[in-house]
């Protein structure tokens, strides 16, 4: 893997801060920051895949799908909600707000 070398210039508070949080993980300073771009990368890039794949989603398709009755079918393994989620709804509001995307035309 071909290597390059970048002169970083941070505030002595970052490098500081830096130097403790890789201490602290077990990392020498400069994996530390080649995580950390990694990962800047990476959660651009998804958010960029995801923008593209909501510029194609056919919403009013969507919602269709979504509020089609399943009449007479039983519910399916793994249907079942999660008992955190169960309570956390019970304390607050029962049903989900329709969004202005939702409205037909």
């Amino acid at each position: 893997m071909k290597q390059s070398n970048f002169a970083l210039r941070l505030q002595p508070s970052l490098m500081e801060a830096s130097r403790k949080l890789a201490e602290s993980e077990g990392v020498a300073l400069n994996q530390l920051f080649n995580v950390a771009v990694a990962q800047m990368i990476a959660s651009h890039d998804t958010a960029e895949y995801i923008a593209q794949r909501a510029k194609r989603a056919d919403v009013r398709a969507t919602l269709a799908l979504l509020r089609r009755p399943r009449a007479g079918e039983p519910p399916r393994a793994g249907d079942e909600l999660p008992e955190s989620w169960k309570h956390s709804r019970a304390a607050g509001r029962q049903e989900p707000r329709i969004k202005a995307a939702t409205r037909s035309k």
